[in-house]
């Protein structure tokens, strides 16, 4: 028998996103956020991302999950509630279910509510004596977390994929103090995290040869005019990314590479010959950044595991006093 339960409703449609495009395209220096990436052929081109040979984060957290797991579940202990805001479909969530002793139950949070369901259907097909209780929210505001038959010992909130690195230095806080409150008394977080290295190979791995990072970035144009009625023409649009070492980032841009005007949500907006908008910071961290960052927001470092090459670590924090 399949332990799934029925996922918390999605809210009802509103006009986040163009209220967000608007926004982002009318502010001084334009940005788009980049969890818009992700319809369905986003997520089909940055799966393609993942196995591409210049982007290194996703074969580097995977070799440590695999190489480290077993004591990742020692150290979280049994009958840990396993709580994973935008959980995707990745494998590494099996490798940590794997490693868990008696997991209370697993909590996907993702904000497509049909990709949601397909995924914790499957996960609760494959692990039938796990409980899977998915909840539809977007998780950088707060959501609900729901219990099921077994009363958990702890919280362990898991974010991989250095998707940390993605929110501006204010953002991050905001959110690590957000799953800090998830993780309550005794809980924990378990990060992953892309660490700062040669600059050659940070940029190599959002420059791909194959063009399929540049064709993920300009989806987001055929989104906003799919969903939103824009009129954006793809091909007037260079994919760019360059470290930016002053804030310690990748930042992707869409390059206008001619004056341009752009109709959406009844507004116009104009771009200059060579205007950039920024559509992601991918943030890479050094040791003292995480250890500054953890305290800040409410946990203390308690272990870490890294490649052989430093370039990438999965930390475990815990919670240094109960959440408020």
């Amino acid at each position: 028998m399949n332990s799934m339960s029925g996922a918390t409703p999605a809210p009802a449609p509103d006009t986040d996103f163009l209220q967000d495009v608007l926004a982002g395209l009318g502010a001084r220096s334009k940005h788009l956020y980049p969890k818009y990436f992700y319809d369905a052929e986003g997520s089909r081109l940055f799966d393609r991302i993942c196995d591409l040979p210049e982007y290194y984060p996703t074969r580097t957290e995977l070799a440590i999950m695999r190489e480290h797991a077993a004591e990742m579940g020692q150290a979280v202990g049994p009958e840990a509630l396993l709580i994973e805001p935008g959980s995707g479909s990745s494998v590494k969530i099996r490798l940590l279910l794997d490693a868990l002793q008696k997991p209370a139950g697993y909590v996907p949070v993702e904000i497509s509510g049909e990709h949601l369901q397909t995924s914790a259907g499957l996960l609760a097909q494959e692990y039938p004596g796990l409980e899977v209780l998915p909840v539809c929210a977007d998780f950088t505001r707060p959501f609900p977390v729901p219990y099921g038959r077994v009363s958990p010992r702890r919280h362990l909130v898991y974010f991989p994929g250095s998707t940390l690195g993605n929110f501006t230095p204010d953002a991050a806080v905001e959110l690590l103090r957000q799953f800090r409150q998830v993780a309550g008394a005794n809980g924990a977080l378990l990060l992953g995290v892309d660490m700062q290295k040669d600059v050659a190979t940070m940029e190599a791995a959002y420059n791909d040869s194959a063009g399929v990072t540049a064709a993920f970035n300009r989806n987001l144009l055929v989104r906003m005019n799919r969903e939103l009625g824009a009129d954006f023409i793809p091909e007037r649009f260079r994919h760019r990314a360059v470290w930016n070492a002053a804030y310690g980032r990748i930042e992707m841009h869409l390059v206008s590479e001619v004056a341009q005007q752009v109709r959406i949500g009844g507004e116009c907006i104009d771009l200059a010959a060579g205007e950039v908008i920024v559509t992601e910071y991918s943030h890479k961290f050094t040791a003292d950044d995480l250890a500054a960052l953890a305290g800040e927001v409410g946990f203390v470092p308690q272990r870490g595991w890294s490649d052989h090459r430093g370039w990438f670590s999965v930390q475990l924090w815990a919670a240094t006093d109960p959440a408020g």
